[in-house]
């Protein structure tokens, strides 16, 4: 099998959501720079995403949004009318210059990733798991639903089943919205409960393809490994797909500000190493949600090294320390004003082991004797 493909654009550094907005902060470029230093990220592995055209969007938002999000950056305006609509001009999706390119560029790599795995294979995608979005209207910082898009890329290269496995602390309410009901899909949701978009209720099975779980606060690294082990892995195994997207979003460690749940990044690299030694032929890993800079670029290198199997160093080298005591975060939240030392002199965090509670035992219990978890939608 080919070495993974990183797919990456200098986009994401030059441009941010405002100085005010939770993605104000570099990710994915720290990604890109960190991967470098560590001399895991040359040139044959890495990929420019390319910028989806609006009428590829097509193949899931409508026409009009496509135009309208294009119309928007180009005019830094929206109306009203279009506000209400489409959700564009929010506090949430507000204009900046680059509101159409960057995420057209992440809609561009999930599609392209979708014909090159036809063949099987690995990608990486830090940049998407954009999963808010809906078909015509932005949502939770989502502009384009880019998992969705990959989904049916993959479908339309060949992959006939396909399992979309979901870590980011908040529910995938624009993918459930996109594939619920969908026989050959299986969708796979772990997120924090009682927090936005307030969807994804245990009871809520999508029409019978939809796994949702939600934790409570302080979701630690051994009940992440119980619902893997109890939940996720026996459910992708039993639907047996051709395709597993996995959307690795790295808002539910401890060190973030938009969640309060209490993983350390090895949760994350765990499933990934999980996923992949299921032997699924077709592995696409995207980013997702992640507010906190040094956490982010760090789980997210993670990663990267767990897909080619790199051992990841107890101490970085100083190229990788440079990257990461290059990095500003102004006006973080007040539990991180001062920076912990392991942000700038290694990826891997403590773990962060406990007990697990009876009402995560209980619900993994519940959801692992639906259909679904069984492979199949149905009695």
């Amino acid at each position: 099998m080919t070495a993974p493909l990183f797919f990456g654009s200098e986009i994401y550094r030059g441009s941010s959501y405002g100085p005010w907005h939770p993605l104000r902060v570099p990710r994915v470029s720290t990604v890109m720079d960190l991967a470098r230093a560590m001399g895991w990220l040359g040139s044959e592995q890495y990929r420019t995403s390319p910028r989806a055209k609006p009428q590829a969007l097509t193949i899931w938002h409508t026409p009009e949004y496509a135009a309208a999000l294009e119309r928007a950056e180009a005019e830094q305006a929206v109306s009203a009318a279009v506000r209400d609509r489409h959700g564009l001009g929010t506090v949430a999706n507000p204009i900046y210059p680059e509101m159409f390119r960057r995420p057209a560029t992440a809609a561009g790599a999930s599609l392209l990733a979708g014909e090159l795995l036809a063949g099987g294979g690995v990608v990486y995608h830090p940049g998407g798991g954009t999963h808010h979005g809906f078909p015509d209207r932005a949502g939770g910082f989502c502009y384009l639903n880019d998992p969705v898009l990959a989904i049916l890329s993959l479908r339309r290269a060949g992959a006939a089943r396909i399992a979309y496995v979901d870590i980011d602390a908040h529910h995938c309410d624009g993918v459930q919205h996109g594939l619920a009901g969908d026989p050959q899909t299986l969708l796979i949701s772990v997120h924090e409960e009682k927090r936005w978009p307030f969807t994804g209720a245990l009871v809520d099975d999508g029409g019978g393809n939809c796994l949702n779980l939600p934790v409570p606060r302080g979701l630690n690294d051994t009940e992440m490994a119980a619902i893997r082990d109890r939940l996720i892995l026996p459910a992708v195994a039993e639907f047996a797909p051709d395709a597993i997207v996995l959307q690795c979003g790295a808002d539910a460690v401890t060190e973030d500000p938009l969640s309060r749940l209490t993983l350390s990044n090895n949760a994350h690299w765990a499933i990934v190493a999980a996923l992949m030694a299921l032997g699924c032929p077709r592995l696409f890993v995207l980013g997702g949600g992640g507010y906190n800079p040094w956490s982010v670029g760090r789980l997210w290198t993670g990663v990267w090294a767990t897909l080619n199997g790199h051992v990841i160093p107890e101490r970085l080298p100083e190229a990788a320390e440079a990257v990461l005591r290059g990095l500003v975060w102004d006006k973080p939240p007040q539990a991180w004003r001062t920076t912990p030392s392991h942000w700038f002199t290694t990826l891997r965090d403590p773990p962060r082991p406990g007990s697990i509670r009876p009402e995560i035992a209980e619900r993994i219990a519940a959801l692992a004797v639906r259909p679904a978890a069984r492979g199949k939608f149905s009695d």
